[in-house]
């Protein structure tokens, strides 16, 4: 399996394994249809966010993306990486592609000197972050805090 980072070459068969992805999730057709657009990547968020790619042979079959989380997202005295989310094309799921590119995001948190990652993960997904040593955040308030918030340190 090979990461590297994305380039401009590359958004539609990114936003492409994003589409296959979420049209697996366990939600009705009319929220995947309208909530997609707001998963798929841009020439903006190229230039705003780590955005990774990972495949097994010449195809992208996986996409990650990070950036250091809002202060407010943090827990006290602390600064994580978001991990905004990990796709990987359904036909290459259960290949290690998740799983690299989660420790490519866990690898850049340490190297850029955040704490740890965190991430607000599809209900469906919170299984594979935990799996894989994330822990659940508390809510402290129920209109902000998302109910799928989890973070794992990192060692620095």
């Amino acid at each position: 399996m090979w990461l590297r980072s994305a380039s401009l070459q590359d958004l539609d068969m990114i936003n492409a394994v994003i589409e296959r992805a979420v049209m697996t999730w366990d939600l009705p057709a009319r929220v995947k249809r309208l909530s997609l657009p707001t998963y798929l990547y841009d020439v903006a968020d190229l230039a705003a966010m780590d955005i990774v790619v990972a495949g097994i042979d010449e195809t992208i079959a996986g996409v990650a993306a990070w950036e250091a989380a809002a202060t407010r997202e943090n827990p006290p005295k602390q600064t994580f990486l978001l991990l905004h989310g990990i796709f990987v094309d359904p036909g290459r799921q259960g290949r290690g592609i998740g799983v690299g590119l989660l420790r490519g995001a866990e690898r850049s948190a340490a190297e850029h000197g955040f704490d740890g990652v965190l991430v607000k993960a599809q209900r469906g997904a919170e299984g594979f972050f935990l799996a894989h040593g994330f822990e659940r955040m508390p809510v402290g308030e129920h209109q902000r805090d998302y109910p799928y918030r989890l973070c794992k340190p990192v060692g620095r």
